[in-house]
């Protein structure tokens, strides 16, 4: 099943209620690695969803165009969107300064996708993923562990994240890596309908997604019966360059 499980009102609406947002030194070390300001940047964000990571850049100063194949995530846009898809990206040669995918490059063809954002970037790609950091938490590694039955569920982070990386090293772009690591304060509820929001959960039978979702507050509860959740995140983010940094 492709992406567009995520076409879907109730998807959507559990995406924007509760995905988490990107810590101020993610778009701090975009600016860096990319050699690029975010204010006054023309940014053609791809596999936008609702819109976090374009909301982010434009609360920077960018000028974002959304783009993306599941309508009903769009809707959820203020700004510029375009219902597009990210290996045919329709813009101009150079008509962006930056091409940026956040938690959504994995949905895409790895090669026919980076070589169109370097067709439309006149500066650089970028992508970055936002997960839990099981590491530094029991409560989270047991709950992967039980996540770990559910069809489809591929771990935290859910993909090989060093592929964007070596599909942008592949294509002569100069590549720069780094963690940004943080933390997350939600309460329970927002938490669980973030676990909503995920394609394996969107694919699941009703019934066995709310059985898994009251599994999980139960467990949460017993960590934190104050039902608020402290979280340990980390993003991961690659950033290719047209020209290598001086």
């Amino acid at each position: 099943m492709s992406h567009l499980v995520f076409d879907a009102p109730r998807v959507a609406e559990a995406y924007d209620a509760a995905r988490p947002e990107y810590p101020v030194a993610l778009y701090d070390a975009l600016s860096e690695l990319s050699g690029s300001s975010l204010d006054g940047a023309v940014v053609v964000d791809v596999g936008a969803g609702t819109g976090i990571s374009s909301r982010g850049m434009m609360h920077r100063g960018a000028r974002v165009v959304a783009a993306d194949l599941a309508g009903h995530m769009l809707a959820y846009h203020d700004g510029a969107a375009v219902l597009a898809d990210g290996n045919v990206l329709p813009f101009r040669d150079g008509s962006a300064d930056l091409v940026t995918y956040a938690q959504a490059w994995h949905w895409l063809h790895p090669e026919t996708s980076i070589g169109e954002a370097i067709r439309v970037t006149r500066r650089a790609v970028a992508g970055w993923w936002n997960s839990v950091d099981t590491a530094k938490a029991d409560w989270l590694a047991a709950c992967q562990i039980r996540l770990s039955g559910v069809p489809g569920y591929t771990g935290p982070e859910g993909r090989d994240l060093p592929a964007i990386a070596r599909a942008m090293a592949a294509a002569g772009l100069d590549v720069r890596e780094r963690w940004v690591y943080w933390t997350r304060h939600v309460a329970i509820d927002v938490f669980l309908t973030n676990l909503r929001s995920h394609s394996y959960m969107a694919r699941l039978d009703p019934v066995q997604a709310d059985e898994l979702i009251e599994r999980e507050r139960t467990e949460f509860l017993r960590a934190f019966p104050g039902g608020d959740l402290v979280v340990p995140m980390r993003v991961y983010l690659a950033v290719g360059r047209k020209e290598p940094a001086e």
